[in-house]
C-alpha cells in the first residue's frame, strides 16, 4: 500500500498555546504526536490539571481512528472525524466541531476508573482502553506509578478479561551536565527548575539506575497474549523519554529504550491491533460485523485535505487503514 500524507487538521490554536506555555482545552483535537510531545515538554502549570498530558490522550484517540479502524463514535474522548458510506465503502472525514472530551467510567472488579481513552463496542462493551500518564520529575518516586498500574490493570481486568489494554508512559528526558553543580541551577523547557531527584539522562548521556529499573518493571507488565493470562499484565506497554533540557523539546529519545525493547513506542499500537482482532474479530466470526475495523476509502476528505496543506504541517507518524 503506497504511503500517504495525512497530517493533523487546524493546528493554529495548538501552535499558540503551546508558544504560550498555555493549556489545550478539554476537547479531542486531531494533532500530530511531535505537538502533543512538545506540549508535554514544555508545559509549565500544575500537572494535577492533567493539561500536560491530554493532547497525547488525543492522538491516541485519533491514530486509533485513522490507523486502528475504529469508528469515532466508539471512542472516549471522540476524535473530530464523520464516517461517510457510499457504495459500501467508508469515507471519512475531518469535522473539528464533532471532537468532545472527558474519560470513560468502566466497572472494574475492585471499584470503578475513569479511564484515558476508550473503544466501547455496542453490545459488547468495553474492547480497548489505552492509559496515558507522564511524569516530568521527582523520579525517586516510580514505585509509586508501578503500583498504580498493577493496580488498574488488575481492577478492569478481573471485570473485563477479554478487554485489549494498553499503558503509554511518558518521562521528560531531563539531563544534567557537569557544569551543574548539584543541578539546582539547571532549567527544563518550561522554565522549572530542575532537582537532583529530576534528572533523568546523567553527564555520560545514559538514563539513570532509577529510569533502568522502572523499565525492567514496565517490562514484566506487558505482552498478555490470552484472556487467562495474568491479569496484572498489559496487552502492551511503551515508555517514551521526551526531550525537555536539550535538542528539540518534544523529540523522542531514540535511545533508550532500546531497539529489542518490547516497550519502544513504535510497537504500541501495532500490538493492541494484533490483540483485538484475535478475540473480537478471529475468534468470534458471527460479530464480524460488529467489531471487524473498518479500512477506509483512499478518496477520503480528510486525505484530499492533508494533500492539500500538507506543505504547512508534519506528516503524522504511522501509516492510515486504507483500503486497497
Amino acid at each position: 500500500m503506497p504511503s500517504r500524507r495525512c497530517v493533523p487538521g487546524d493546528t493554529t490554536a495548538v501552535a499558540d498555546n503551546r508558544r504560550a506555555g498555555a493549556a489545550f482545552g478539554n476537547t479531542c483535537t486531531w494533532i500530530s504526536r511531535q505537538d502533543a510531545l512538545r506540549h508535554f515538554a514544555t508545559f509549565s502549570g500544575k500537572t494535577q490539571s492533567q493539561q500536560h498530558i491530554k493532547p497525547l490522550h488525543w492522538y491516541v484517540a485519533c491514530r486509533l481512528v485513522l490507523e486502528g479502524g475504529f469508528r469515532p463514535d466508539e471512542i472516549t474522548p471522540r476524535p473530530p472525524f464523520e464516517i461517510r458510506k457510499t457504495k459500501g465503502v467508508f469515507e471519512l472525514a475531518h469535522n473539528r466541531d464533532a471532537g468532545t472530551g472527558g474519560e470513560r467510567t468502566i466497572l472494574g472488579g475492585l471499584k470503578t476508573k475513569n479511564v484515558d481513552v476508550v473503544v466501547t463496542k455496542n453490545g459488547i462493551g468495553p474492547v480497548m482502553a489505552v492509559s496515558c500518564k507522564g511524569a516530568i520529575g521527582a523520579y525517586r518516586n516510580l514505585t509509586n506509578r508501578m503500583e498504580e498500574a498493577v493496580g488498574d490493570c488488575t481492577n478492569l481486568h478481573i471485570t473485563y478479561p477479554a478487554m485489549v489494554f494498553g499503558y503509554m508512559f511518558v518521562m521528560r528526558a531531563n539531563r544534567g551536565n557537569r557544569e551543574s553543580v548539584g543541578l539546582e541551577d539547571s532549567e527544563s523547557m518550561s522554565g522549572r527548575v530542575l532537582k537532583p531527584n529530576d534528572i533523568a539522562i546523567g553527564p555520560d548521556g545514559h538514563p539513570v539506575a532509577s529510569i533502568v529499573r522502572f523499565h525492567g518493571a514496565l517490562r514484566e507488565l506487558t505482552e498478555r497474549g490470552g484472556i487467562r493470562n495474568d491479569v496484572s499484565r498489559y496487552e502492551a506497554v511503551a515508555l517514551g523519554l521526551v526531550e525537555s533540557n536539550q535538542g528539540q523539546p518534544g523529540d523522542l529519545l531514540e535511545e533508550f529504550p532500546r531497539r529489542n525493547s518490547p516497550l519502544r513506542l513504535e510497537n504500541f499500537f501495532g500490538a493492541l491491533f494484533r490483540q483485538y482482532d484475535e478475540r473480537f474479530v478471529f475468534s468470534a466470526p458471527d460479530l464480524k460485523n460488529v467489531t471487524q475495523r473498518i479500512e477506509w476509502s483512499p478518496s477520503s476528505p480528510v486525505f484530499a485535505d492533508a494533500r492539500r496543506i500538507s506543505s504547512r504541517f508534519p506528516d503524522l507518524d504511522y501509516e492510515p487503514r486504507i483500503c486497497s
